[in-house]
């Protein structure tokens, strides 16, 4: 096989459409004349978001902040220590390492220092658009700037939009600063990134669709990065690299503005170096609060659910470092419960379902788009093509099946409060060797997107026999973010549990 992104990439798309639609048509459907849940709206009227409209920083209710990340710059620039242009630039000199791993679709260094220098100079005047005045972040190449372009990491696609995506616009208002487009998968359709490298070990693949996102977050090229996640693409780059991604409940972060993947399935979440970092992002989002965390007690007496089965199927480095943490967890004070109500099967299922619906609304939208497809690597037109090729009554089905699913899976959540497993059960492969591990990649992480709950990916050691990052997977049911982020935050500030490669590569300027 070839090197990862060259001319002659091999595809898996008609071995994998062809496999899902045998198991879609092995499933039973126990109400044949049950209508499919083809409405998927928002969870929550996106008019009934409460809004972040404390302009007096963040707020840690009866605690220090956990990082020197974002929580500790926004109070540093507050209290002026900290200018915004000083950040700025030390957020800029991370560009040549982020560019020589692939991450940066965009860049305009003149404007971004003019941003930090408006907002340092509202700063010394006492002024603070919110509580992101002044915090870089970057944005993802499929997600709409104004004034930047957005190519989807695609020579088939180039658009200039005059307005800010919906998510972006919410961190804008907050303070934050767009530094950078950062470098997607083609369309968002794969989990490899292929023109980038991983931060660690460049012979490795990065981990997408949000591979720029990660590496960014690992190189200190920004504070946080804003992606996308329809099947894992937050949760497994933050994995393989070693870093934070955090996907909330399903329509509670407006997706507008975006270049679709899935109608149906398309989330927007932070990328960041810790759990904290990445929860603040969250609290603009979502327009509350999930950052409060009055100390490890808080977690005490959480049940939290494993599957043995999901667990075994981890390489066996991964799952070491999964039982490690499990361990940190139990000492903690949480109740560690086996579950039986998902299991492989089940991952199975959801990433035959996850691929059928997924690349028949991105085949629906390039044909709409008028999408050239001979410009596309050969793995993405090869997915396009074959998502052209996916019956009306499979696309229902896979749909109507999705809802059976949940139906059978959500019911872990009667036994526990949370769910977790490793993000992705192998570290980051080889560029020479990825193809057998494409499905596998994104196996542990398909059936949340599915189902539409939150999970966050946090690091969680280091393989034993390669060195490389292994992120644990927390899971909550429907909008309870909050809760999520309460134990990645515990977890990460025990001393047990050991920081991220982004916090370490921040700590030390590299």
């Amino acid at each position: 096989m070839s090197e990862i992104g060259s001319a002659t990439q091999y595809s898996v798309a008609s071995d994998s459409f062809r496999l899902a639609i045998d198991t879609l048509r092995s499933l039973p459907v126990p109400f044949p004349s049950s209508p499919p849940p083809l409405k998927l709206g928002r969870l929550c009227d996106g008019n009934s978001r409460p809004g972040f409209l404390d302009d007096g920083g963040v707020e840690f209710n009866g605690g220090a902040p956990l990082s020197a990340g974002v929580f500790e710059a926004s109070r540093r620039i507050r209290t002026g220590e900290l200018a915004p242009e000083e950040l700025m630039e030390q957020c800029l000199d991370a560009q040549t390492r982020a560019a020589e791993l692939g991450a940066i679709a965009f860049l305009d260094e003149e404007n971004c220092r003019n941003q930090a220098e408006a907002m340092g100079e509202q700063a010394r005047q006492g002024k603070f658009k919110g509580p992101l005045h002044g915090i870089p972040i970057t944005v993802k190449d499929i997600i709409h700037v104004s004034g930047m372009p957005t190519r989807a990491g695609s020579k088939a696609y180039a658009e200039f939009p005059e307005e800010d995506s919906g998510a972006v616009a919410l961190l804008r208002e907050a303070g934050a600063i767009v530094m950078a487009k950062v470098a997607t998968h083609e369309f968002a359709l794969g989990v490899t990134t292929p023109q980038c490298s991983h931060p660690l070990d460049p012979n490795r693949i990065s981990g997408g669709s949000s591979g720029g996102s990660a590496i960014a977050s690992v190189v200190g090229f920004g504070m946080a990065s804003i992606g996308t996640d329809t099947r894992a693409s937050l949760r497994v780059p933050a994995s393989l690299c070693g870093v934070v991604g955090f996907k909330p409940t399903f329509g509670l972060v407006p997706v507008d503005g975006i270049v679709p993947l899935s109608w149906t399935i398309d989330h927007i979440g932070p990328i960041a170096p810790t759990v904290s970092d990445a929860a603040c992002i969250m609290n603009i989002l979502l327009g509350r609060e999930i950052t409060k965390q009055p100390g490890p007690s808080s977690v005490v007496g959480l049940t939290v659910g494993v599957s043995p089965g999901i667990l075994h199927e981890s390489d066996d480095e991964v799952g070491s470092a999964v039982e490690r943490a499990l361990s940190v967890l139990s000492s903690i004070g949480c109740r560690i419960v086996e579950v039986d109500w998902i299991g492989p099967s089940d991952l199975e299922i959801s990433n035959a379902l996850g691929l059928l619906i997924s690349r028949s609304e991105a085949a629906a939208f390039h044909r709409a788009q008028g999408t050239d497809l001979s410009l596309c690597i050969p793995e993405v037109r090869d997915q396009l093509e074959a998502g052209l090729g996916v019956s009306a009554v499979d696309y229902l089905e896979s749909q109507r099946q999705r809802s059976i699913l949940a139906g059978k899976v959500m019911r872990v959540f009667d036994e526990c409060d949370l769910f977790v497993s490793a993000s992705s059960p192998v570290v980051a492969p080889l560029k020479s060797d990825y193809e057998r591990y494409l499905l596998k990649l994104s196996r542990n992480t398909i059936i949340w997107s599915l189902l539409g709950v939150p999970a966050l990916s946090m690091p969680c050691g280091y393989g034993s026999e390669t060195g490389l990052p292994v992120g644990l997977q927390v899971v909550g049911p429907p909008l309870s973010e909050e809760l999520v982020a309460r134990l990645g935050m515990t977890l990460e500030a025990t001393d047990a549990f050991g920081g991220s490669v982004g916090e370490g590569a921040r700590e030390q300027g590299t």
